[in-house]
């Protein structure tokens, strides 16, 4: 498979054409991308008091360099996620600090619910982007468009190249008619 039909794939999201439905995804994509922010923000102001009240709380391994980890995976991947670009990628490592920001609710409180809403609706939303793209208004959808294009074009060459080496096959076979 070529790289820019890899790529196509990788962006292009799956889509509803419904215009308002493909309004609100983006809408949410953007409130959601936003609003994760201030909580990578929040990391770095105090990375060490954050990896011992979260990370060498759950017995993980290098607290620090983990807690960097959840730190610019919120910086760097919400604002991706909420201008829609590399979403994917982006919000599946939004998901996964989410579901690790999940067990730690659980494990300090049990099934609390208000200690758990905000990390299980953040983990849910950034999963469905995960699975199913930036959505229509994003870009990734005009990266895709642009990258199916090209394919479609170089599919269009070739199309064309096989279509004149059949002409030309046929002209000689006809031409060998002729002269027997």
């Amino acid at each position: 498979m070529q790289l820019t039909t890899y790529l196509a794939r990788l962006f292009k999201p799956n889509v509803n054409p419904n215009v308002l439905s493909q309004a609100t995804l983006a809408l949410l994509r953007v409130a959601i991308g936003v609003m994760m922010v201030h909580n990578g923000q929040d990391k770095l102001a105090d990375i060490e008091s954050f990896a011992r009240a979260y990370v060498e709380y759950l017995g993980l391994p290098f607290p620090i360099f983990l807690s960097y980890v959840a730190a610019y995976t919120e910086l760097i991947g919400a604002p991706l996620v909420a201008f829609g670009w590399l979403t994917r990628p982006a919000a599946l490592g939004l998901f996964g600090t989410m579901c690790v920001a999940m067990y730690h609710h659980i494990s300090v409180a049990g099934l609390s619910l208000p200690y758990l809403e905000l990390s299980a609706i953040y983990a849910a939303a950034f999963l469905y982007f995960a699975v199913n793209g930036a959505g229509l208004f994003s870009i990734d959808a005009l990266l895709a468009n642009r990258l199916d294009r090209s394919a479609l074009s170089l599919k269009a060459k070739q199309i064309m190249r096989l279509e004149r080496s059949y002409q030309a096959a046929d002209a000689a076979k006809q031409s060998e008619n002729v002269s027997v």
